[in-house]
């Protein structure tokens, strides 16, 4: 039996009139676990304006920051080791097991940044042991996007992929929003003091404390069909990354492509425009916050609407038009932000809703790219590799080039990006409807 034979024959054995429970539940155990990794992975980013200087003093709060975001941009250079070895663990041994893996990862970085002593009290080993949790959390989320997008996409009956796909960044929102909004919290609620004293260390053991229900969710949760189809056939083969390379290179540079403005849109939006803000826009923190977590509550209604479009009108028209309004408007709307809370508000849903229309469909356009035997890591490694490279570097590079007075420059690199997703947009085929490989 050929691989495009087990792929289709566990999408066409799937039941037209399953129970809508039976859904509900498939979509809750694939993305629940998700919504505590991308919280515990979002504070960092957070509060790192609270507790960069505990562990880089500096004199200057620009070095201290800078260090911060140093360390935030090695987790991220963590994530494609954590895509190609956790992808190929699940390709090997399930999905299951890889989102079990990601989530005790993820439990213990953050218990251990929760409880990690500061410089003065340990001198150099902060800092050490700050980057190492940083870099295991790394490994988690690498895999956790691979693993996590082939549990739901092969869960989906073909008619209904971009729907099911969606509650994958409807639960990275989630997680998103809940660090937002208890920032949005604790800003109001605490003292600066307070916050750079002890109240950073707050949501990572609160996140520590999410993991290990989130492991409890994964743990009992079924195998995909696909999976245990291909399993049953005995098609599960060791797949190193370099024959997948070989055999799928093109579908890993399409992947890639496809990825470049994504890059930027997320980590931009959801991860550093609250902290530009502040810093560019005279915001307060509370108002910043605010603008975010209202934003992202919105963003996270507008994803399976935006699914379940792609479902009746096709994958390409949402994507040529992400690409197109980032490419024109991006640096315009940006060039806006100001203290009050309606113009950050404005400039973080032209962001969100116009990433939706890409995020709602991302898992399922990378799935329909692979077959079932490299999915795992096919979708684990390509994309992590663009996300390390660009959104990992994005804090630290605009944090840089804004002290400098250059920000506008930053906004050319992402033109550059953008018109790159844009021509790979059109050259991609529509695979609205079609079942996986």
């Amino acid at each position: 039996m050929e691989v495009g034979e087990v792929g289709t024959t566990v999408l066409d054995d799937r039941k037209p009139d399953a129970g809508r429970w039976t859904a509900v539940r498939t979509v809750f155990a694939g993305s629940i676990g998700n919504t505590v990794e991308w919280f515990d992975w979002s504070i960092y980013t957070v509060f790192a304006i609270y507790f960069s200087k505990q562990f880089f003093p500096s004199s200057d709060p620009n070095a201290a920051l800078l260090s911060a975001f140093a360390v935030f941009a090695i987790g991220f250079f963590m994530r494609p080791m954590g895509g190609w070895v956790i992808g190929a663990f699940s390709d090997r041994y399930g999905r299951r097991e890889a989102l079990t893996l990601c989530i005790v990862m993820m439990a213990g970085s953050s218990f251990a940044m929760a409880l990690l002593p500061t410089y003065e009290q340990i001198g150099l080993w902060a800092p050490v042991l700050m980057t190492a949790a940083r870099m295991v959390q790394g490994l988690s989320v690498g895999g956790e996007y691979g693993a996590a997008t082939t549990y739901l996409t092969e869960s989906a009956p073909p008619a209904r992929r971009g729907l099911y796909g969606s509650f994958l960044f409807v639960s990275v929102a989630a997680g998103l929003l809940l660090a937002s909004g208890l920032a949005w919290v604790m800003t109001h609620w605490m003292s600066r003091d307070a916050l750079e004293s002890y109240g950073w260390r707050i949501p990572f053991l609160i996140g520590g404390c999410g993991s290990v229900f989130g492991f409890w969710i994964r743990h009992g949760v079924a195998e995909t069909a696909a999976f245990e189809k291909l399993k049953s056939a005995g098609e599960v083969r060791r797949r190193p990354l370099s024959w997948v390379w070989k055999h799928h290179r093109a579908s890993m540079l399409r992947l890639m492509g496809t990825s470049v403005l994504p890059a930027f849109s997320f980590y931009f939006f959801v991860s550093y425009l609250p902290i530009y803000a502040m810093r560019k826009g005279g915001a307060t923190p509370e108002t910043a916050f605010q603008a975010s977590t209202a934003a992202l509550a919105l963003f996270m209604l507008a994803l399976p609407i935006c699914g379940a479009l792609s479902d009746r009108l096709g994958r390409r028209p949402q994507l040529i038009v992400y690409a197109l309004v980032n490419l024109l408007f991006l640096y315009p709307v940006v060039r806006l932000i100001g203290p009050d809370l309606g113009t950050l508000l404005l400039i973080e849903c032209f962001g969100l809703f116009s990433y939706a229309l890409y995020a709602s469909i991302a898992p399922s356009i990378m799935a329909e790219l692979f077959d079932t035997q490299v999915r795992g890591v096919g979708i684990g490694a390509a994309y992590n590799v663009v996300i390390a490279l660009l959104g990992g570097t994005t804090p630290y590079l605009l944090t840089w080039l804004s002290s400098h007075g250059k920000d506008g420059w930053f906004f050319v690199y992402v033109g550059c990006g953008a018109l790159i997703t844009l021509l790979t947009f059109l050259r991609m085929p529509e695979t609205r409807g079609q079942a996986l490989r």
